[in-house]
């Protein structure tokens, strides 16, 4: 199954105080593959879109997916977006956004297990208070679609 997530909005495109110190600090955002953040964007990039592929099955008449960028028991999959600060030692996370398989509707989830398209996440990567966006994130927060 194609996988692409689509981040607008990113926290250090704002002006002010928070803003400046995530760019100052040189904080980043990727997608968790396995323990490794990989695709890294700045936080004070104009947009972010990550593009991979997982697993998709059927088990017990229920989709299960899995492959290295998806985490969580069956029944509870998910995807990790991390955010970090760029160090001598590589990159230092400090803060996660869960993006949840049981949100994305039914229909759209078998459409792209079957072949349909690609699924399709499209969520803004700033928090209520200015800040990166982490926990985990529900629609309306992200808009799931099949393209």
């Amino acid at each position: 199954m194609r996988i692409r997530i689509d981040g607008s909005d990113l926290p250090g495109r704002r002006a002010g105080a928070q803003a400046d110190t995530l760019r100052l600090s040189d904080v980043h955002v990727g997608v968790q593959r396995k323990a490794e953040v990989v695709d890294l964007v700045p936080a004070h990039a104009d947009d972010a879109t990550w593009r991979f592929e997982v697993s998709s099955r059927e088990i017990d008449g229920m989709l299960d997916v899995g492959g290295p960028w998806v985490h969580g028991r069956p029944g509870a999959r998910f995807l990790y977006l991390s955010w970090g600060t760029m160090t001598e030692d590589g990159f230092a996370m400090f803060r996660r956004a869960k993006l949840m398989f049981t949100d994305v509707p039914t229909e759209l989830l078998r459409a792209a297990h079957e072949g349909g398209g690609v699924l399709v996440g499209r969520v803004g990567l700033t928090d209520a208070t200015g800040g990166p966006l982490c926990a985990r994130v529900r629609p309306p927060a992200i808009a799931w679609t099949v393209e």
